[in-house]
């Protein structure tokens, strides 16, 4: 199971990498195999400012739907929109060009909550 150590992690099995005061956000390779083969993924949040762990969005798989939840505070600026045609990505490349949202985080703090691949891999049992 890939868990890239440069990335934090949350108990909702969501990635985050930080660049300055910008987030982008996905779900884990342990989420993805989970959830089986990726249907859909719907964020309707784009330009709203939302509170860490509120739902920013969904993913469908053939046998499930599940909630999203946002890692830390902020305005999600961007949805990665060729999810829209092929959401299969999340499943092949859910730390590449399977992410999902990039958001400008507004409580940095906040980071420090975040899991680190060490803690990610013992929430797991990897």
């Amino acid at each position: 199971m890939n868990i890239p150590a440069e990335l934090k992690y949350t108990k909702d099995h969501e990635w985050i990498s930080i660049d300055g005061d910008v987030a982008t956000v996905g779900i884990t390779d342990f989420a993805q195999g989970e959830l089986g083969d990726i249907v859909y993924v719907e964020v309707e949040t784009v330009d709203e400012t939302l509170e860490i762990e509120e739902i920013f969005g969904t993913v469908e798989a053939v046998k499930t739907v599940s909630d999203l939840f946002l890692p830390l505070s902020g305005e999600i600026i961007e949805f990665n929109s060729a999810l829209e045609d092929e959401p299969e990505k999340v499943n092949s490349d859910p730390y590449g060009e399977g992410w999902m949202i990039k958001m400008k985080i507004s409580d940095a703090s906040q980071i420090d909550g975040l899991l680190t691949a060490d803690a990610y891999k013992e929430l797991i049992g990897a």
